[in-house]
């Protein structure tokens, strides 16, 4: 099992990289068609519903309708998707909380890997 990563109840966003992180890297060009990487789906679908999902992706606009099919019928919940992002490092920045609680967090596992890290609710932060 991979880490735990304690979390505050408060509502979350989540923004998410699309290829090599939640399906299989550019699967809709070599094969078609979108995969989920193993475990994925049920990790999205693991989102609290009050939290807010924004997919990032440099997929083009070309690939909206193909993305955005795959993720319904699949059942998958978003409230964004960002296409046209540049390929490089994308940076996150947000202040702490005065009670010390980090409210940036980032996570850039292997490609095609699904992040093996546990998100665990701390009533205490």
């Amino acid at each position: 099992m991979g880490e735990i990563i304690k979390v505050s109840p408060l509502g979350k966003t989540w923004i998410l990289d699309l290829d090599g992180t939640i399906v299989k890297h550019n699967g809709y060009k070599t094969d078609g068609h979108d995969t989920f990487l193993d475990g994925a789906e049920a990790f999205l679908k693991s989102i609290p519903q009050d939290d807010l999902v924004i997919f990032l992706t440099s997929r083009t606009e070309r690939e909206r309708e193909l993305t955005e099919e795959f993720l319904a019928e699949n059942g998958v919940r978003y409230d964004y998707i960002i296409y046209g992002a540049p390929y490089g490092e994308r940076i996150l920045i947000n202040d702490r909380k005065p009670s010390g609680l980090k409210t940036a967090l980032a996570f850039d596992p292997p490609r095609d890997t699904l992040l093996d890290t546990t998100f665990e609710v701390d009533d205490n932060l």
